[in-house]
């Protein structure tokens, strides 16, 4: 099992593309970020609620690396832990390459199961104009790589702040590798 650290906490009430920091953030199991505008057991990503408002909300939180904002400053973009929309960010693991189902353990209480990859959408360029480009590439063999996060679904509940470990617990093989969700 791999460890890495929470940075930074975020939220938001309202639909915004960013969220503020926060002090602490409460995961409710089944549900999300407490008081988050994304948080509920079906849907609530507008593009999603459009398609099938009765759909299970697999994006319930959604974590992004700070390993991402060192490596598109290097491109000349500034981007701050919650700018992209996120609630978690974290240092020192490679969420991307994490498989399905795999169970972080946020802090002493909260586990949340990683469900895939969040998928960068055209608002990515109207925060940063030419960010999406940064965001979203092509490996060796000309396949889409997505690197704005994953989502996830809260299964036990609890405060999560920065500074709190994290603990990588993967599902048992064979691993399924993460898709969007």
């Amino acid at each position: 099992m791999s460890q890495g650290t929470v940075t930074t906490v975020s939220s938001n009430g309202v639909y915004s593309f960013t969220k503020p920091n926060r002090e602490g953030i409460t995961l409710l199991a089944g549900l999300g970020v407490e008081g988050d505008v994304h948080s509920g057991v079906t849907v609530k990503h507008r593009s999603r609620v459009a398609k099938d408002p009765t759909a299970p909300n697999l994006r319930q939180v959604h974590l992004i690396h700070a390993e991402l904002f060192d490596e598109v400053a290097e491109a000349g973009f500034e981007v701050a832990p919650g700018d992209l929309g996120e609630n978690v960010t974290t240092r020192g693991i490679d969420l991307l390459g994490l498989p399905t189902g795999t169970r972080l353990h946020l802090g002493p209480e909260a586990v949340v199961e990683v469900t895939g990859l969040r998928n960068p959408c055209a608002q990515i360029d109207d925060f940063r104009h030419g960010l999406l480009k940064q965001v979203v590439g092509r490996d060796e063999e000309g396949r889409l790589v997505r690197k704005a996060g994953i989502m996830s679904v809260v299964l036990t509940g609890g405060e999560v702040r920065p500074g709190d470990t994290i603990r990588v617990e993967l599902p048992p093989e064979p691993h399924v590798p993460l898709d969007r969700v």
